[in-house]
């Protein structure tokens, strides 16, 4: 029912999920709903990956946390979940059918009073955000050409210390073959040496999920 990592064997993967944190019955039925939408399943982050930004949130103490790109939820109830007493997640999103699907599971798992989610191009909510360095954790899994964009708005925004973590940075592997050369691919590789070049963080890219950047703020 969950989205499996393309850069892992199954066993493997398989093996991984068996030692994170289990997925409650909340998760594990947005889990089956979204797997029952089709292909477009994929777009959901997988358990492992839930439970690794839920700890990364605790770790810093998320009082204000930004995900761009809600889809049906699964990512914003882990983060949602592990904010500070008082914490707020702002969600951006395009979808108002997917993110039905996200407010109901919001409801079930006790969250939706910590959400603020904006029905609008992300980058004119990061746009319209106070230009203080208030953001304590970003999250972008969103529109891969706009990766560049939401980036340049969250950076300046991140207080120092904070984490921006950024989803599909791998892409299946294709970012490393020549061969493949569509406008969501190269995006990505111009995403990826921007942020390895880029001063103001330091970086790194995991081979979580679909390749999982995580990027701390100096």
């Amino acid at each position: 029912m969950s989205p499996r990592s393309p850069l892992l064997a199954p066993e493997v993967f398989d093996y991984v999920a068996a030692h994170a944190p289990a997925p409650d019955d909340v998760l594990r039925d947005l889990a089956a709903e979204t797997a029952a939408m089709g292909g477009i399943s994929s777009m959901q982050i997988s358990p492992d990956q839930g439970a690794f930004l839920g700890l990364l949130a605790r770790l810093v103490r998320v009082r204000f946390a930004v995900e761009v790109g809600t889809f049906t939820g699964y990512s914003s109830i882990c983060l949602a979940r592990a904010l500070s007493p008082g914490g707020r997640l702002l969600c951006c999103d395009v979808s108002e059918d997917y993110t039905a699907t996200a407010r109901k599971y919001w409801d079930r798992a006790g969250v939706a009073d910590r959400i603020d989610l904006r029905i609008a191009p992300a980058i004119e909510t990061l746009q319209s955000l106070p230009a203080e360095e208030s953001i304590d954790l970003a999250f972008i899994d969103a529109d891969k050409q706009g990766y560049a964009g939401y980036w340049g708005e969250i950076v300046p925004r991140l207080r120092p210390g904070g984490l921006v973590l950024v989803d599909n940075t791998l892409w299946s592997g294709k970012v490393v073959d020549p061969a493949v050369t569509d406008a969501d691919t190269e995006a990505l590789r111009a995403f990826n040496d921007a942020v390895l070049a880029d001063e103001r963080v330091e970086a790194v890219l995991l081979p979580v999920a679909d390749g999982l950047t995580v990027a701390r703020k100096l």
